[in-house]
């Protein structure tokens, strides 16, 4: 599988490391990312992490600017000089930076959520509140209400 799939909340250790879960390293590994880019959400407090695919759409929105022009200097700005590279220790470990906490809450656990071409890093009681928010607005425009939407009656 090449997708980032499912969610998962690991601790994280004195040193401030927390392990990527195998499923995404597996998905890491085959697509040959060697660096993880993490940069913050700009509509939730989140990190998303992908490699390098995940600053290229960045850029093809820079691409689309005038060099000049306000949007090019924002999208600059957001995706150049607020993101940072994660570093893989032997064990599968990242550290979790001021950089990643100041931006999402995150103290002594972490949830990793996969969004499918990239994953975020969530405070795990902010996602647990998301996900049901979420869920709540998915049942609330899904034709046929709980039923058509999985849940059970």
């Amino acid at each position: 599988m090449d997708w980032f799939l499912s969610n998962y909340v690991n601790n994280i250790d004195s040193k401030g490391r927390v392990s990527v879960p195998a499923s995404f390293r597996q998905v890491i590994a085959a697509r040959g990312i060697r660096d993880l880019f993490a940069m913050r959400s700009l509509s939730l407090p989140v990190m998303e992490v992908g490699g390098p695919d995940l600053l290229e759409r960045f850029e093809r929105q820079m691409d689309t600017q005038d060099p000049f022009s306000e949007a090019y200097q924002d999208l600059a700005l957001f995706a150049y000089g607020d993101g940072a590279y994660l570093k893989f220790d032997a064990e599968g470990r990242i550290v979790v930076t001021d950089f990643i906490r100041s931006h999402t809450g995150i103290t002594d656990k972490v949830a990793f959520v996969g969004t499918r071409k990239y994953f975020q890093l969530w405070e795990p009681a902010r996602f647990e509140a998301a996900r049901s928010e979420a869920r709540a607005r998915l049942l609330a425009t899904s034709p046929g209400g709980k039923a058509s939407a999985g849940a059970p009656e």
